[in-house]
């Protein structure tokens, strides 16, 4: 058995299927096969469960493609350093971020980052997406109840939504005092397309309440959703951070405060896969993304 065979096996693995791994080797799946089935053979045991679709690693496949994911890692951070000796802090960062929070709130900290750090090749993703981490994200910014098992999650702290309306609106038609008057209401808020919207709200010694909705003006991009707020379109059910300026200023009011609202989830989290290999650009990103969070100073890292 050697390090080919080994980073065969990994990638296998991280793929879940053959075509795909052949794709990331850049063989053909025949050869993968092959040289899959030579390992198995000098293992002496089944290392890998096939179906149709997807490959499963068998209790001892496993434990070799810990093994050998360890050691690909060990390689990566070797060639890594070699090539960064000397050299300001430099390589890739592929980061997911939620359209509203990612546009919002976090465009500035990506910006000032690569301000800090001009040599690193800085790859946004501004998508809602919710499925695993793909090869060309390092980073995804997620909000959930809670975190999948399969990743590392660091918390970027609570996300709360607000009820609210433009004081224009407020001043027509006033603004709801209950959650079945916000349900009569017309609705502004994010939703998937083809699922009802389910609201859920938790009041303080109070059974949690769900209320399902039906916006009038819906879509998963938060801008958008706060242009409608501001023009009096209906009452909006967005995350505090889309309206925090207009609150402060008075142009947008809020109603139902007694209340902790949710409709994706009350938490956001940074999450990364605990088996791949983090540059020292990646760290760097995870770092200050969250120092910036928490509100601390941004870190900074000196050439090694």
């Amino acid at each position: 058995m050697d390090l080919h065979t080994l980073t065969l096996l990994v990638e296998i693995i991280d793929s879940g299927n053959l075509s795909q791994a052949a794709r990331k080797l850049k063989m053909t799946r025949a050869n993968v096969s092959y040289h899959l089935a030579q390992l198995e053979k000098s293992a002496g045991v089944q290392l890998i469960k096939r179906t149709t679709r997807r490959v499963e690693p068998t209790e001892v496949g496993l434990r070799l493609y810990e093994h050998g994911r360890n050691i690909h890692n060990e390689i990566l951070a070797a060639r890594e350093t070699i090539t960064s000796l000397g050299q300001d802090l430099q390589g890739r960062v592929g980061i997911s971020v939620p359209s509203g929070y990612g546009q919002i709130v976090m465009s500035q900290w990506l910006i000032e980052f690569k301000r800090l750090y001009p040599r690193i090749v800085l790859d946004v993703l501004f998508e809602n997406r919710v499925d695993n981490l793909r090869d060309e994200v390092d980073i995804a910014i997620r909000v959930m109840q809670e975190p999948p098992l399969s990743v590392i999650a660091r918390s970027l702290g609570d996300v709360r939504y607000v009820a609210c309306a433009s004081a224009a609106y407020a001043q027509q038609y006033s603004l709801p005092q209950t959650l079945m008057e916000l349900r009569a209401c017309p609705l502004i808020t994010a939703g998937v397309m083809g699922r009802q919207l389910r609201l859920s709200a938790y009041q303080e010694g109070i059974e949690r309440q769900e209320v399902m909705l039906e916006p009038t003006l819906s879509s998963e991009h938060f801008p958008f959703l706060r242009e409608g707020i501001l023009a009096g379109l209906g009452v909006g059910l967005v995350p505090d951070y889309v309206v925090q300026d207009k609150i402060a200023s008075g142009e947008v009011l809020t109603t139902l405060t007694e209340y902790r609202l949710s409709i994706f989830g009350t938490h956001m989290y940074l999450l990364y896969l605990p088996n791949r290999h983090q540059t020292r650009a990646v760290r760097t990103c995870i770092d200050f993304l969250l120092a910036k969070a928490r509100g601390t100073a941004s870190p900074t890292t000196s050439p090694e």
